[in-house]
């Protein structure tokens, strides 16, 4: 029988972090002071913090890129990370990337091209690599054509028909689109989201409990569990009716270094303890304890360590 693992599919993208002191004006010229380039979108960002955060689980990456350096960049490193890229295609549309302006100690900008990954979906996807018992993390819906197109509902919909067990995930947008996320959910086994994501997909109010908004959300569709992050605490509720909540950690003024990537690493480390088959608590500790990995560095991923160090380094605030 093969190795149960986790497979991470949809967003693969290239950040393009461009560092100046200060914004210029309309029609205005300032030097970008120092440049950098690091993998970005759901498959790097997420599929790399769980191999860190528990080596012993296998990853597996899918997506698509484009045949150029920004693509041959991605896959060195996530096959430096540990994950099989084996499940990664290539298009003739460019790597998807992200030019960020980032001012020195301040705010960023962001200007996306869609690229290669918006292109990706139900045809790319190496159904024949999954096998029954194997987690699939499927994402970001409300960032990617063919998945809202469709796409994201059949390639759900056939993974359980395969056996696998299914995960989304999606980027926060203020819009009416959450319909397209709330017709795939009786195809979801574990919705892990923010409050505003949750909300709006179980067309709760902003004031709702979170224990109101994680019914609602089972009512439409999700089968096994619901689990809703903030910055101050977490909740979960089972398909049996469980329902436990715990606070996020208590973290000193001071300590964020950025908050790129938090809510991908809460994913990682929630996904990870329901892999290994942990008690609701222990989930939403470890989605808390993992979030902070991603707050102790700038960028998505170079904070992040193994469940063991993370849990010391929690102690230790």
């Amino acid at each position: 029988m093969a190795e149960r693992k986790i497979v991470v599919a949809g967003s693969i993208l290239v950040d393009r972090i461009n560092e100046v002191d200060a914004y210029p004006g309309l029609g205005e010229l300032t030097q970008i002071r120092a440049l950098s380039r690091v993998p970005g979108g759901l498959v790097p960002n997420t599929g790399m913090d769980i191999h860190i955060l528990a080596p012993d689980i296998p990853v597996a990456a899918f997506g698509k890129i484009g045949d150029d350096e920004d693509g041959r960049f991605v896959v060195s490193v996530l096959e430096k990370a540990g994950l099989d890229v084996s499940g990664i295609v290539r298009s003739g549309k460019p790597t998807s990337f992200t030019n960020v302006v980032s001012v020195r100690g301040g705010e960023r900008t962001f200007f996306t091209y869609p690229g290669a990954s918006a292109d990706w979906g139900y045809g790319d996807f190496p159904f024949e690599k999954v096998n029954p018992g194997d987690i699939v993390l499927l994402g970001y819906f409300l960032l990617l054509d063919k998945i809202d197109g469709g796409d994201g509902e059949k390639i759900l919909k056939k993974l359980k028909e395969t056996g696998a067990m299914t995960a989304i995930d999606l980027v926060s947008e203020n819009s009416d689109r959450y319909s397209l996320v709330r017709k795939c959910l009786p195809y979801v086994d574990y919705l892990i989201v923010n409050e505003t994501e949750a909300q709006r997909i179980a067309g709760t109010g902003a004031d709702a409990p979170d224990r109101e908004t994680c019914e609602a959300l089972m009512r439409l569709g999700v089968r096994e569990k619901v689990v809703i992050h903030r910055p101050e605490s977490g909740s979960l509720l089972e398909k049996d009716g469980t329902f436990a909540e715990r606070p996020c950690v208590k973290i000193p003024e001071g300590f964020i270094k950025g908050k790129t990537g938090a809510g991908d690493a809460y994913c990682a480390g929630a996904l990870t303890a329901i892999f290994k088959g942990l008690s609701p608590a222990e989930t939403l500790r470890s989605g808390a304890v993992a979030a902070v990995g991603a707050l102790s560095a700038p960028g998505a991923t170079e904070g992040m360590k193994t469940m063991a160090e993370l849990e010391a380094l929690c102690g230790s605030l």
